[in-house]
């Protein structure tokens, strides 16, 4: 069962409250705790706070709080996006929404609401958001035109653009024109012809028109009588500027009476006729002008039994009109009569059962690098580790290393000289407190004899006496790695400077690998738009053979399966099936075989091309009986120059991120990086190479 859904508006006034308030007593219906969330909300005045959160907050009795109800307002996101950090906004959001998912079993999150301009920016915005967080997104739409094909055009583009980045649950056209519900409805099913639900809601005129008391609120008026009955509808309005004797001819039900504050016949004889049998209702007068009837005509009103809202604004009866005319209306916390409407609207004409079982089934396969940075930071906040980081001079290092420590998701070490690493901290700026991070140099460490002379004793055997391995401790790589080896740290991420060979060599010579391991081999997570990929091996074997290659296979699947995501494994070839033939293609064909002896419950398809692996057309037109084709998610590599420049050549291309590489087959984490590695890059690995210390 997915743990949330996204109610994404497509235009503005498309009704979205009442699909929220329908959904929020629907899912109230199947589970007791039920969370609310809006990650952007419009933006409101010093003290006030959102209406949306408001009312379903209060009408539905839900205990969150207020905060924890939204991410941000719409011009803090504008403004972070104007300074290119897009990025931190989706990773804000996230967070907010883990945190009550995690509260509540199960988060309905609404969308914008398409207020102000830039309404393809935020259609753009709700679909990052919904991909996200992985969820199911129901699509809301006005149906009000008159011509029903512009209506369908309209719900197809939206539901064709939502779909290329979200799951799309159902699609709900609001404010249909009542003769025209069947035809629409059939119009949509023709044209969206799936199992997508589609729904078509009526106009319901009171939910459609404004109360008097939004009124107020739109003119900033003053309210002389009739504070009791604020939440009259105003279905019609009127202007009273003729005589009294023609105007009540124009009066209908639930109209609002606009004249100035001058014409005591009109206000008289509209609130005589709104007692009368003989004339409709009005719910409301609005004097313009700034005027205020004199004192005798006040104390008239005053001494009637039954007085409608009467409102003194600003502004010419012209004006005030028009402004009237474009007041858009809302649903308030207050207004239960409006709230029980829009909930029954919802239950009458939206099969409830079908949509919550659907919601029940519901499964996302989109695991976007931003919910996999996010959810390898919970893990590593979970049990804190100390990571040691060899390369201390280097700014990308710092950087990272004050990221780290701001997230406070590692212990750190940085090996180097403390009055040096303070002045490159100072040259560059980097907003690092050097009182939370631990600097040691080798050679002054408490520890360096100790470790001199536990190198001596793991490699005399290899001729190593005493003055070699006092040579080598002094090198950063190997006195971090044997500070993870006496358990004086948990372990290591280098190679922003170092080699690869220097940055493994210490490991293979004394932190060795775990048992039942020949050997270690590397996988790259490769963060495109909509999904992870593992990559393996593209840093560390050059030429593996058929049982070395399946080996790295296993090992790249079990990294997957300990990070989150499902392997399925394509052995990548230069061909699919049986129809290749040449040495290349045998060592895949024979490393498949020994994967599925070694590992019978492992999904596996090889010898398999990379277009085959990822792509469900070509994979199902290649190898159309594999579960594999078309879905992998982890792709081995036949050698190293393959692997290398392909996860080289997808990361540049596409802008993915490559995490890694990330080391298998040690007893303990030690991980090296690319020379040309970013912040982001060292900051990734850190908590990747925590994790991996976690699970020893």
């Amino acid at each position: 069962m997915s743990k949330g859904i996204y109610v994404a508006a497509i235009e503005p006034s498309s009704g979205k409250s009442v699909v929220v308030l329908g959904l929020m007593r629907m899912l109230l219906g199947k589970t007791a705790k039920v969370g609310y969330f809006r990650p952007i909300i419009d933006d409101i005045d010093e003290g006030e706070i959102d209406n949306h959160i408001n009312t379903v907050l209060s009408y539905f009795e839900i205990n969150i709080d207020y905060k924890k109800c939204f991410a941000f307002t719409r011009n803090e996101v504008l403004n972070l996006y104007n300074q290119g950090k897009s990025g931190d906004v989706i990773d804000e959001i996230i967070r907010k929404y883990k945190y009550l998912e995690n509260q509540f079993d199960i988060v309905l999150v609404e969308g914008t609401d398409f207020s102000h301009d830039n309404s393809s920016l935020e259609l753009d915005i709700n679909m990052l958001i919904s991909k996200n967080l992985g969820l199911p997104v129901i699509i809301v739409t006005r149906g009000d035109k008159t011509d029903l094909r512009d209506i369908v055009d309209n719900v197809q583009l939206a539901y064709d653009t939502f779909k290329q980045e979200a799951d799309v649950l159902s699609i709900m056209t609001n404010k249909v024109h009542a003769n025209n519900l069947k035809e629409l409805k059939r119009l949509l099913k023709e044209r969206i012809n799936n199992d997508t639900d589609i729904t078509v809601i009526p106009m319901i005129h009171s939910l459609s028109s404004p109360t008097i008391k939004e009124i107020v609120k739109s003119l900033n008026g003053k309210v002389l009588f009739g504070n009791d009955m604020l939440h009259n509808l105003s279905e019609n309005f009127s202007v009273g500027a003729m005589q009294l004797r023609n105007y009540l001819t124009h009066l209908k039900d639930n109209a609002v009476v606009i004249t100035p504050g001058d014409r005591a016949d009109i206000i008289l004889g509209a609130l005589q006729a709104n007692i009368s049998k003989n004339y409709p209702k009005i719910s409301g007068i609005i004097l313009t002008g700034g005027l205020i009837p004199e004192e005798s005509i006040l104390k008239l009103i005053e001494g009637l039994s039954s007085i409608v809202p009467i409102i003194s604004v600003n502004g010419g009866t012209y004006l005030v009109t028009n402004s009237i005319g474009t007041i858009k209306p809302r649903i308030y916390a207050d207004n239960t009569e409006k709230i029980t409407t829009a909930i029954a609207t919802f239950e009458k004409h939206v099969d409830t059962d079908k949509l919550a079982d659907k919601l029940i089934t519901f499964e996302s396969d989109i695991f976007t690098p931003r919910m996999f940075q996010y959810n390898l930071l919970q893990r590593a906040l979970k049990n804190k580790k100390h990571i040691v980081l060899p390369e201390g001079y280097d700014e990308r290092v710092l950087r990272a290393a004050a990221r780290l420590i701001n997230a406070q998701v590692v212990k750190l070490t940085l090996i180097g000289n403390e009055d040096k690493i303070k002045e490159l901290v100072e040259k560059f700026d980097i907003p690092l407190d050097l009182k939370d991070v631990n600097i040691v140099y080798p050679t002054k460490s408490p520890y360096f004899e100790d470790y001199v002379n536990t190198l001596y004793e793991l490699r005399k055997h290899k001729n190593v006496n005493l003055a070699m391995a006092r040579d080598a401790m002094a090198d950063v790589s190997y006195f971090g790695t044997m500070m993870i080896y006496k358990g004086h740290a948990d372990g290591m991420v280098s190679g922003a400077v170092h080699t690869t060979q220097h940055t493994l060599l210490p490991a293979l010579q004394f932190i060795k690998t775990k048992p039942g391991v020949n050997i270690v081999s590397s996988i790259f997570f490769m963060c495109l738009e909509d999904r992870i990929s593992v990559f393996g091996d593209c840093a560390i074997n050059p030429n593996p053979n058929a049982t070395e290659l399946a080996e790295i296979a296993i090992s790249s699947a079990q990294t997957a399966k300990d990070f989150g995501i499902e392997p399925k494994v394509a052995m990548l070839s230069y061909s699919s099936g049986a129809s290749g033939k040449g040495a290349d293609v045998e060592k895949v064909r024979e490393a498949t075989e020994i994967v599925k002896i070694q590992a019978p419950d492992l999904k596996i398809a090889g010898p398999i091309q990379y277009d085959a692996a990822v792509d469900m057309r070509i994979g199902k037109s290649k190898m159309p009986d594999s579960e594999v084709a078309g879905h992998a998610s982890v792709l081995i590599f036949p050698d190293l120059n393959t692997g290398n420049n392909t996860y080289k050549a997808v990361q540049r291309e596409t802008g993915a991120l490559a995490i890694g590489p990330v080391l298998q087959g040690l007893n303990k984490p030690v991980n090296d990086l690319s020379r040309g590695c970013t912040v982001d890059d060292i900051y990734s690995t850190v908590i990747i190479t925590a994790i991996q210390a976690q699970e020893l």
